[in-house]
């Protein structure tokens, strides 16, 4: 197959997925992955073993297209499991945060468009399995598809692509006050990152959600508290950053929501995703994004989002 791209309409809540298995002995499992990650699908490739292997479940390299080298990953061993041998695999390679990894894989089923309504939060035992790799579970023809956190599981096959803090040597610009920032992301490790590099020196004050529905129905309550003490929204929450893959309700979703509210639309958004693109960016555009960065940049977000709110006086 080739890049698709999700979205045809931009803030539609719906996705593309790609949905493939791992048969492991007596038991197949089915995953699936966000369209807009997957370059294409191909056949095994030779592999050349890499140096100082990175990570055991890494099989090698191979050249890829403009003379790039690919890292193949044995996304079995990855998990835990082991593949069956007996059958010629898939390699599903994918393109994310500027990125290209191979995923080798026991087979493709077929690509799915669905709505981040259909996508249920992982519950608190997949939370803590699989090396926190599961951010999604959908149910597709009768099967139980988990949606993989392909992010978390690069940085944590590459360390140096992970997403990290830069603290030292950090000169903030100093406010009066911590500014109120709502942020909204399923994966636990960016919220505790975000938290962390945000709350630092009370710089922010965070409030968080695992999802877009939870945000907008916190943000919804912030919008009634305003008007009922006919105060400004600012003085209940200054400023959203929001993924763009999400259950329920995605990040594009929920800012075509924001800034079509005659209340919280003076609230500056920011998207913080590795969907990024040219493409994408056109999209949180058509939604009224202020500002939008891929992954892994956090620093420039807290950047952005501390000059958004400072610069604008506050609106009722």
């Amino acid at each position: 197959m080739s890049h698709t791209n999700i979205l045809l309409e931009s803030g539609t809540n719906e996705l593309e997925v790609v949905e493939f298995y791992l048969d492991e002995q007596d038991y197949r499992g089915h995953y699936g992955v966000n369209v807009a990650k997957v370059v294409e699908i191909i056949r095994p490739q030779p592999v050349t073993a890499m140096p100082q292997m990175p990570h055991p479940c890494i099989m090698g390299a191979f050249p890829y297209r403009d003379g790039r080298v690919v890292p193949l990953v044995d996304l079995a061993k990855y998990l835990g499991t082991a593949a069956r041998t007996d059958r010629e695999p898939k390699v599903v390679i994918t393109e994310f945060n500027k990125v290209i990894t191979a995923f080798q894989v026991s087979g493709v089923n077929r690509i799915y468009r669905l709505s981040w309504t259909d996508v249920e939060a992982p519950g608190i035992f997949l939370q803590n399995s699989s090396q926190h790799s599961i951010t999604g579970v959908v149910r597709l023809d009768g099967r139980v598809v988990f949606l993989l956190d392909m992010e978390s599981i690069v940085g944590d096959l590459h360390p140096g692509l992970a997403i990290a803090m830069q603290v030292e040597g950090r000169a903030d610009a100093v406010c009066d006050r911590s500014l109120r920032l709502l942020h909204a992301d399923d994966s636990g490790s960016i919220r505790k990152l975000m938290y962390k590099l945000l709350t630092i020196n009370k710089r922010f004050e965070l409030m968080q959600t695992m999802d877009g529905q939870q945000a907008w129905e916190m943000l919804t309550a912030f919008k009634e508290q305003s008007l009922e003490e006919k105060r400004p929204i600012t003085d209940f929450v200054e400023g959203a950053i929001l993924d763009i893959e999400m259950p329920r309700m995605d990040g594009l979703t929920l800012c075509k929501h924001i800034k079509e509210d005659n209340v919280l639309r003076v609230l500056p958004v920011a998207i913080f995703s590795s969907l990024i693109t040219a493409t994408m960016e056109h999209k949180g555009r058509s939604v009224g994004a202020d500002a939008q960065f891929a992954k892994p940049d956090l620093q420039s977000v807290s950047d952005k989002m501390f000059e958004l709110i400072t610069r604008k006086p506050a609106v009722a």
